[in-house]
């Protein structure tokens, strides 16, 4: 399966990278990239249960495509989002249920930093935006 034209840059900028601090500082460049979402999407029926932190999230549906969007509290999390979304958007729903969380965030470097309660919560986001594309 190819992947979208950010995750590769993702993994380009990700495995170039030297060493843990620079993947660290990376993931948080990557969180205030992610575009603010509006108070009307910082709704309850948006936000994914099953994270620590609050992570809301919206999906659109473009000629048989999925965009998504999501915004979170917490820094660090925006960072592993927008790194998810990178790895999503474009996706078919065919497409969008064969995404392996934890190989993605191996190919990047950063499983170290995905406590257990940390990939739930990814996990959960991606089950949420399987939800959307269902």
């Amino acid at each position: 399966m190819s992947l979208p034209a950010d995750a590769v840059a993702a993994l380009e900028t990700f495995q170039a990278a030297a060493g843990w601090e620079q993947r660290a500082r990376l993931l948080m460049q990557w969180g205030e990239r992610l575009p603010a979402l509006s108070d009307e999407d910082k709704v309850e029926t948006n936000r994914v249960h099953g994270c620590e932190s609050q992570v809301w999230l919206v999906g659109a549906l473009h000629d048989g495509h999925w965009q998504f969007a999501a915004s979170s509290d917490a820094r660090l999390i925006r960072g592993l989002v927008a790194l998810l979304l990178a790895r999503v958007n474009g996706l078919s729903a065919a497409e969008l249920q064969q995404v392996d969380l934890s190989d993605w965030f191996d190919q990047l470097g950063l499983s170290r930093q995905l406590s257990p309660s940390r990939s739930n919560g990814l996990n959960a986001v991606l089950q949420r935006m399987n939800e959307l594309a269902g």
